[in-house]
C-alpha cells in the first residue's frame, strides 16, 4: 500500500513540476480563428478553432483567408495573418515564480506578439526566429514579417 501511494506521489510531483516543456506539453490555446487555420501536430493536420490547445513543436498555418490569434500560458498574444508559419520550438512557464522559456519560429507570413509574463521577468529567455535572424525581446509589442514561401 504504501509503494501505491509513493508511486501516485511521484507522477504527481513530475506532472506538476516546472521545467522546458516537451512536445505534447500544452503552451496556450487559439483564441481567435478566422479562415483557414490548421495546427500540425505528430504528422497529422487539425482544423484549429477557438478553444484548440497549441502545443510545443506544435506548426500553425493560415491560409490566404486566414488569421489566429494564440495566447500562450504566460499571456503572451500572438496574432498570424494570411499565409502564415509559425512554430512553437520551446514553452516552458512557471506560474508562482513566472520563470520560463519561449522561442517561435516565423518560417513565413506576419506574426504579431504582445509579450507576456516571461519576457517582462526575463527578456533574455525569450526569442523569435526567421530563416534568416533571431530577435530578441526587448519590447512589448512587434511585427515580424517574413517573406518567401518556406515551410521549414
Amino acid at each position: 500500500m504504501i509503494k501505491t501511494h509513493w508511486a501516485a506521489l511521484c507522477v504527481l510531483a513530475a506532472a506538476v513540476a516546472p521545467g522546458v516543456a516537451g512536445a505534447g506539453d500544452v503552451a496556450g490555446m487559439v483564441k481567435v480563428a478566422k479562415g483557414t487555420v490548421s495546427i500540425e501536430r505528430d504528422g497529422k493536420r487539425l482544423a484549429a478553432g477557438v478553444g484548440t490547445p497549441v502545443e510545443v513543436a506544435d506548426r500553425i498555418r493560415t491560409g490566404a483567408d486566414g488569421s489566429v490569434g494564440v495566447t500562450l500560458r504566460d499571456n503572451t498574444l500572438l496574432s498570424a495573418g494570411p499565409n502564415s508559419l509559425v512554430i512553437i520550438d520551446k514553452f516552458a512557464f512557471d506560474n508562482t515564480t513566472q520563470d520560463g522559456k519561449l522561442s517561435v519560429g516565423i518560417r513565413r507570413g506576419t506574426l504579431s506578439v504582445a509579450s507576456g509574463k516571461i519576457a517582462k521577468k526575463t527578456p533574455e529567455s525569450v526569442d523569435f526566429h526567421t530563416p534568416t535572424s533571431v530577435l530578441g525581446v526587448r519590447g512589448t509589442e512587434f511585427v515580424v514579417e517574413v517573406t518567401g514561401d518556406r515551410d521549414e
